[in-house]
């Protein structure tokens, strides 16, 4: 998938009024997702976005530190990308959603499945819950 048709993607489904908005809430869900997941599995998901998504996540990668990712919840991944984006609590979520299904639609080889094993069970139905209808947990 391209960058164009990406946002154009997370644009379409989350009814976002520009491709601005797009872009943000895009940036906000991805940099989240990098601070809370381990380095190498940052690093796996980026090589498989367009260069200027991936980067994204890449940004959030931190030698420094042991690699393991921070530790937070639903609640601070939703503050995180609420801070992020300029959606509150519930758009939050629901921006997320978006983006994490239009990153499982552009991702291959369960990458995505790696991704939501890496977190909390209180965040994998974020992740995994898609753009539509209600999310279970």
């Amino acid at each position: 998938m391209q960058h164009d048709e990406f946002i154009g993607q997370v644009q379409a489904r989350a009814r976002l009024g520009s491709r601005g908005d797009a872009e943000r809430v895009t940036r906000a869900v991805l940099e989240a997702i990098g601070e809370r997941i381990p380095d190498g599995l940052t690093g796996n998901l980026a090589s498989q976005l367009p260069r200027e998504i991936g980067e994204h996540l890449r940004r959030t990668e931190r030698p420094d530190r042991d690699g393991t990712g921070e530790h937070f919840d639903r609640n601070g991944f939703a503050d995180r990308v609420s801070e992020k984006s300029g959606y509150d609590g519930p758009g939050a979520i629901f921006v997320a959603r978006v983006v994490c299904e239009v990153l499982r639609e552009a991702t291959t080889g369960g990458v995505m499945a790696k991704v939501r094993d890496s977190l909390p069970p209180d965040l994998r139905p974020v992740v995994m819950a898609g753009s539509s209808g209600r999310m279970r947990d």
